[in-house]
């Protein structure tokens, strides 16, 4: 006797928990997402369409993925704010399911970068170390026989507020965080006598030297 089997699916609609949160933004910014390349020389983009946020610091573009939907809603009264409502065509797709919350963590970014900016503060610990902003480059003095010189990327604010800080802002995270892991590449801090350049309130649990 054959036993038949009713089969039932037990597979649940898959949701990003980043990626479904709304983004919010008021009329000081404006996001328009074009059918047009992202790029015309680069194949990796051929496929991808153009977002382009403005706002008052400036404006951002980025890349979507084709499988990427984007539903805008204007403010149901004056002074309440727009939204932006990110979605995939597919979510039980790992690939579509990553770029899901991805691409909402970098959309409310470029929003943040062109309302707020970003900034990243590096703290030069040690005896004679020191910045300053020479002929519209930044000059690092950390104790080797020769000043480093480093060139201000396009993009982004350098300030040297007092010899021992170093304060990068822009409206690109990416781009500020970049930069300032590129000076700290020049006195990485160390565990011994906590000394180098350090991000933020960046802090390291100091080592004990070698005992005799």
């Amino acid at each position: 006797m054959r036993l038949l089997v009713r089969q039932f699916s037990t597979t649940r609609r898959v949701l990003s928990h980043i990626g479904s949160a709304p983004i919010k933004y008021t009329s000081e910014v404006q996001i328009t997402h074009a059918n047009e390349q992202f790029s015309l020389t680069d194949s990796r983009y051929f496929d991808k369409t153009t977002l382009k946020v403005t706002g008052p610091l400036g404006n951002r573009t980025m890349p979507i993925e084709p499988y990427v939907k984007l539903v805008f809603t204007e403010p149901v009264r004056a002074g309440s704010e727009h939204e932006l409502v990110v979605s995939v065509k597919d979510s039980t797709m790992k690939k579509q399911r990553q770029m899901w919350g991805t691409t909402r963590a970098l959309i409310n970014n470029c929003v943040i970068g062109v309302t707020e900016g970003f900034s990243a503060t590096l703290r030069f610990v040690g005896v004679g170390y020191r910045a300053a902003i020479e002929k519209d480059k930044l000059v690092l003095r950390l104790g080797y026989s020769h000043p480093i010189t480093m060139t201000i990327p396009q993009g982004l604010n350098v300030s040297v507020p007092v010899p021992t800080r170093v304060l990068v802002s822009g409206i690109d995270l990416q781009h500020v965080k970049l930069f300032a892991a590129k000076i700290r590449e020049w006195k990485k801090p160390e565990p011994y006598n906590q000394k180098g350049i350090f991000i933020n309130d960046e802090t390291i649990v100091k080592k004990d030297g070698k005992k005799k």
